[in-house]
């Protein structure tokens, strides 16, 4: 907010926009709308909006139907022979098969994001606590 102020005193100074841009490294362009919209709305016009962002290519029941799938069930039971775990790569495939969307292995991890998935590697048993928790077999087995 400060340098879109900042470039309203400079106008009202004198300076001309391309002069402004230089000072606050703005493209001209840039300074010009933020005069224009201050002349227009006064002080409002000035205000920051969130952006929106692009809209998400998944519909929201495609977006249900991920989360159903991936909470529910394993790779395995939806067509990903001898996979147990989920990956961005694997549900990356699975939505390009059922809803013909292709995302970047990236852009399926913001995905998972938005749909509060977290990422967690799967657990594995160390050989020596495997060893802790059996009974060995030399003292019940007798030659």
């Amino acid at each position: 907010m400060h340098m879109r102020y900042h470039v309203i005193i400079l106008h009202y100074k004198g300076y001309t926009n391309i002069h402004i841009a230089k000072i606050m490294d703005l493209n001209e362009h840039t300074v010009g709308t933020y005069i224009r919209k201050y002349k227009e709305k006064g002080i409002d016009g000035l205000e920051m909006k969130k952006s929106t962002g692009c809209p998400s290519y998944l519909s929201k029941e495609q977006q249900e139907k991920l989360y159903e799938v991936i909470t529910t069930k394993t790779p395995d039971e939806v067509g990903f022979e001898y996979r147990k775990n989920w990956t961005a790569n694997i549900a990356k495939q699975w939505v390009s098969d059922n809803f013909g969307v292709n995302y970047s292995a990236r852009g399926m991890l913001d995905v998972l994001h938005r749909l509060n998935l977290s990422y967690t590697r799967p657990t594995i048993l160390l050989k020596k606590q495997i060893k802790r928790d059996k009974k060995p077999l030399t003292n019940t087995l007798r030659f």
